[in-house]
């Protein structure tokens, strides 16, 4: 054996060790998820990731591949985050409400902390259709948007463990809330109409919305929509004077206890 052949040798080893480390580890991330369920711990924790990154890079320091193996410990924790999904979510996560009411902040959010695919529907139907949703209700009409919503949730059938930003009207379609039913869970994002008002006020991507930026008209419509958002929801949870992480994390919690996961 010549000494390349021998390294290759003693590369095949080091990979079969990093095989071995690597199914241990991810064994212990479902080990993990699993005692801090039996725990009622929080589920979310930014601060641990943050920690073990700045133990890495210091233990790192100076070493002549600390920007390869950081990067290579990134697609660890990422595939990390994608086992935690699985085991808590085998189903979509649909968020509903009220245009403003933070359905695009959180979707984002818990993608990143999860690792989960998003979809934003208003963004996949205006990219489709080469338009603004503005423009696709002036040229072909509301009702027009609609059928390309259910369509959308249609689709989403073939997919699991992604969470939907839907547009605030897709609940007012009762066969819209039977799809996301069928394979996912309808999380009902509230807040309150000043908070809606604050939010959405320098926004022109809400043609509900474009020449009614009041509170007063924005609460109609609310209260207009609330039979329906309630009756759609498997969870409600409120968004006012509360940060992502901690709507994440009552959210969460709500989805395992639905599920019977959580003590």
């Amino acid at each position: 054996m010549n000494e390349l052949d021998e390294l290759r040798v003693r590369l095949a080893v080091c990979d079969e060790q990093i095989l071995e480390c690597l199914l241990k580890r991810n064994a212990i991330v479902e080990d993990i998820m699993k005692y801090k369920e039996a725990h009622n711990m929080r589920i979310i924790q930014p601060d641990q990731e943050k920690r073990q990154l700045k133990i890495l890079r210091e233990t790192l320091k100076g070493q002549k591949h600390e920007k390869e193996i950081i990067d290579t410990f990134a697609r660890i924790n990422y595939n990390s985050k994608r086992i935690q999904a699985r085991h808590l979510f085998n189903y979509n996560i649909f968020l509903i409400g009220f245009m403003g009411s933070g359905k695009s902040t959180i979707t984002d959010y818990l993608s990143t902390m999860f690792a989960m695919k998003s979809v934003e529907m208003d963004a996949v139907i205006s990219r489709r259709e080469g338009m603004s949703i503005s423009d696709i209700f002036a040229e072909f009409g509301e009702e027009y948007f609609r059928n390309l919503e259910t369509n959308l949730l249609i689709e989403l059938q073939a997919k699991s463990n992604v969470v939907v930003s839907c547009g605030g009207g897709v609940p007012m379609r009762e066969n819209n809330v039977a799809e996301m039913k069928k394979n996912g869970r309808v999380v009902l994002l509230t807040a309150r109409p000043e908070t809606i008002y604050e939010r959405v006020k320098d926004s022109h991507d809400r043609p509900l919305l474009e020449h009614n930026k009041n509170v007063p008209y924005i609460s109609e419509l609310m209260a207009k929509r609330k039979e329906k958002y309630e009756a759609a929801a498997d969870i409600i949870v409120e968004t006012d004077n509360k940060d992502e992480l901690q709507i994440c994390e009552e959210m969460v919690q709500k989805l395992l206890e639905m599920d019977g996961k959580s003590i």
